[in-house]
């Protein structure tokens, strides 16, 4: 046997292990559509034996792998090319090429061996390596039956094979610098816990079932409540509810629909809500509180069609489940409904942007067409975000006699400071009028600060006209929210 095949049987084990992670990797690279040339290059059923590497044409002498080529293709014959004589050796390795490689690898040393090519000494020096090893085999062995053991186990009581859960708690703990008028002690806790369950049938479809149970008195209402997103407060029980049933799947490569049973409603059915506020701010207008002012529903359906790689467009429609399942009412008579469209830029560089029309209506004829404008400047190291929206109401009794009212947002966020993933803002939301003559707002400062992948803690101070509910008057706060996610 010569030194060259010798050298190549000592460095197998490891090459083998390095081609095998290789070719483990390159099945997700396997669903990237190839070029042109890849596909005609690839109609012939087989592979093109060489004699010589210097007939490869894309391996070239200056290659950090020429050597061990020339040697593999001129000594023992063990590489093949394609039938375009070409190696493409920076592409990654499939399992049937690997298979067809090593086949050819293993054709040329049972060759050796039938034709007496191994001597006696050769022989004797596998054995003596063999025994030398045998303790590092026998480990290796023994973690590979331990490890599939394991898979074994963890097969037999997964939770399942299509669906994963998810959870996330969020909790608050506010207190008012400022003595409230008529209330003895103001400092409140609130808290929610959300168990998500996420099945996908098709790897692209998403079925979500969401249990929520929720608790504790929000001093900041009239708009201007906790939980950036959602509302934290409960009645105290902890009555666990279906917040979230809704299937979302997509039809051919741009367009995606949403089919809800409960828990959707106006900003559900938008791809982005632009500013950079929303979720990582504790208070409730760090996102567009124009979604919500004089909105209803909760079942419902919508799409979103990418019209091109920057540009969606969004729809959605939602009611109240409760009354439109009565057949003397139905879906388009329900007292409460809210109808959406929105369109969508997110650019590749600094400015995004999203133009919104939503209309709600609350019953009774009274209904609230909303206007909207949503821009986000991303420089990079700090974004300057905001909107602006126009809300024309008919008959909405809150607002009194004025037909309409506004409301519009601005702030700066800092991402990443001093902490991968932490965000720095600040922010000015003038809420909308809710009755006549009142004109709340909110001025709310945070540091959102991961401490882990679990866990994040963001401090706030909020100040504002929101009604607090025990008096009306301004009031600064301080609040801590702890989000846990599994």
């Amino acid at each position: 046997m010569s030194k060259l095949l010798w050298k190549s049987l000592l460095a197998a084990p490891a090459a083998l292990g390095a081609v095998l992670a290789i070719s483990g990797t390159s099945v997700a690279a396997e669903s990237v559509e190839p070029s042109f040339n890849e596909l005609s290059a690839a109609e012939p059923a087989q592979l093109a034996q060489v004699t010589s590497v210097d007939e490869l044409s894309d391996v070239l002498p200056s290659d950090w792998a020429y050597t061990a080529l020339q040697n593999l293709v001129e000594t023992y014959g063990c590489i093949e090319g394609y039938p375009n004589r070409t190696f493409r050796g920076d592409r990654a390795l499939t399992r049937y090429e690997f298979a067809a490689g090593l086949n050819a690898c293993l054709d040329v040393i049972s060759n050796l061996i039938v034709g007496g090519g191994v001597g006696e000494s050769d022989l004797a020096t596998i054995r003596r390596l063999q025994e030398e090893f045998q303790a590092e085999l026998a480990t290796l062995r023994g973690r590979v039956d331990a490890l599939e053991a394991d898979v074994a186990e963890l097969e037999a009581n997964q939770f399942s094979t299509t669906t994963k859960l998810r959870g996330q708690v969020d909790s608050h703990i506010v207190a008012p610098f400022d003595e409230l008028e008529g209330v003895e002690d103001s400092t409140t806790f609130t808290n929610r816990v959300r168990m998500n369950f996420d099945t996908s049938f098709t790897g692209e479809d998403r079925l979500r079932v969401r249990l929520q149970a929720s608790g504790g008195a929000d001093p900041l209402v009239a708009g201007g409540g906790l939980a950036n997103g959602d509302d934290a407060s409960g009645d105290g029980d902890y009555n666990v509810d279906i917040d979230d049933f809704y299937y979302l799947f997509p039809v051919g490569d741009r367009l995606d629909i949403i089919i809800a049973a409960n828990g959707i409603v106006t900003d559900d059915y938008v791809v982005s809500t632009i500013v950079p506020f929303d979720g990582p701010s504790v208070a409730d207008p760090g996102g567009p509180v124009f979604y919500d002012f004089d909105m209803g529903g909760s079942a419902g359906a919508g799409f979103s069609f990418a019209l091109t790689n920057n540009i969606a467009i969004d729809a959605g429609y939602s009611f109240d489940e409760a009354e439109g399942a009565d057949p003397l009412i139905g879906i388009s008579a329900a007292s409460e409904q809210s109808y959406i469209g929105q369109v969508t830029f997110i650019s590749d560089g600094i400015l995004d942007l999203a133009g919104t029309f939503i209309r709600g209506d609350s019953g009774d004829g009274a209904f609230t067409n909303t206007f909207a404008a949503l821009a986000n400047l991303d420089f990079g190291r700090f974004m300057i975000g905001g909107y602006f929206s126009y809300h024309d109401l008919d008959g909405t009794p809150a607002v009194g006699d004025d037909d309409f009212t506004t409301s519009w947002q601005a702030g700066i966020a800092v991402p990443d400071l001093f902490i991968e993933g932490a965000q720095l803002g600040a922010y000015y939301t003038a809420l909308p009028e809710y009755a006549s003559g009142v004109n709340p707002y909110m001025i709310e400062g945070y540091y959102s600060i991961p401490v882990n992948q679990f866990l994040t803690i963001t401090p706030a101070l909020i100040y504002g006209d929101i009604d607090s509910g025990a008096a009306d008057e301004e009031a600064f706060y301080g609040a801590i929210r702890a989000t846990f996610e599994f």
